[in-house]
């Protein structure tokens, strides 16, 4: 009774390994393709539960949605003799499993022939152009080469190459550097220049600003000459209509004057004899006026 027991258990257990080994799963976004002893039976693209014979049939399952490749940087050589480091990603897909199988059995192949396929149509495409050229528009037109080269390629193999793209196109580092250097000595040398024009400007600035200056004090000066002559005119026809109105008291106003002058430049003590003409006027007062001698004449 005992054996019997483990007898029915192995044959279960039997059976149950058998039922998995003749199953398996597609999911969405998958295609499979089953082997029998290495000759490939059947493509199967829809999703859900499948059943295969146990021991003799393999599955092989690939990812049918959209693959990103995308290799390191390159240096490429354009036609001008420019050397770039360029980096270009590529999406595919596989569109039939049969094919992709056998001619190139894997993803990691795949991706391999790609970006080798890829890097040589673009050193090709780039070494007809001129870095200009990479840098305008006409960029795309060079891209879409690339792609329908690799495209026409893969497609024989169930590879379907969506789209290729420039990720990026710069100089190298010593190249931007000597580039830089290169900036930064022209900006210096613009700006030279420029202190030197700025300071040429200042000097005819300052030139011009002492000229107007020397001018405008040489027409300040001259006008300042003809008002002082006309003022002393006037001053000199005032003081003649003075004398000529009486000649006495103008005569006794120059001596106050001259009084004036002569004291003011003299030391604190003057000495002088009474009888000297200077102090004549002091003395005597001021001279009487023609009509006050006539008047006082009458009278008497």
């Amino acid at each position: 009774m005992k054996k019997l027991t483990l007898l029915i258990g192995g044959l279960v257990a039997i059976g149950l390994f058998v039922l998995f080994s003749s199953l398996y799963t597609v999911n969405q976004g998958q295609s499979a393709l089953r082997i029998r002893l290495g000759a490939p039976v059947e493509v199967i693209t829809t999703p859900g539960l499948k059943f295969k014979a146990p021991f003799i049939d393999n599955v092989v399952v690939f990812d049918a949605r959209l693959l990103l490749l995308e290799p390191p940087p390159e240096q490429v050589i354009l036609g001008d003799q420019k050397r770039i480091e360029a980096q270009v990603y590529s999406r595919f897909r596989v569109v039939d499993p049969l094919k992709f199988y056998q001619s190139l059995h894997s993803i990691t192949e795949a991706k391999a022939q790609l970006a080798l396929s890829v890097s040589t149509a673009m050193r090709r495409e780039f070494g007809q152009i001129n870095l200009p050229t990479l840098l305008s528009p006409r960029r795309q037109e060079v891209i879409q080469r690339v792609h329908e080269d690799v495209s026409a390629k893969f497609a024989p193999l169930g590879l379907d190459v969506v789209e290729v793209r420039l990720h990026r196109a710069d100089l190298p580092l010593e190249t931007s550097q000597a580039i830089y250097d290169r900036m930064k000595s022209e900006r210096q040398r613009e700006a030279k220049e420029l202190r030197a024009e700025g300071y040429q400007w200042a000097q005819e600035i300052e030139s011009k600003a002492d000229r107007d200056r020397t001018i405008m004090l040489s027409e300040a000066q001259r006008q300042a000459q003809i008002t002082r002559g006309e003022g002393d005119a006037e001053a000199n026809r005032i003081l003649s209509q003075a004398q000529e109105g009486d000649p006495k008291f103008y005569g006794f106003y120059r001596s106050l004057q001259s009084y004036g002058k002569a004291l003011a430049d003299s030391g604190p003590v003057l000495l002088l004899s009474p009888d000297a003409e200077f102090l004549k006027a002091l003395k005597a007062g001021p001279p009487a006026s023609d009509a006050k001698a006539e008047t006082r004449t009458d009278g008497k």
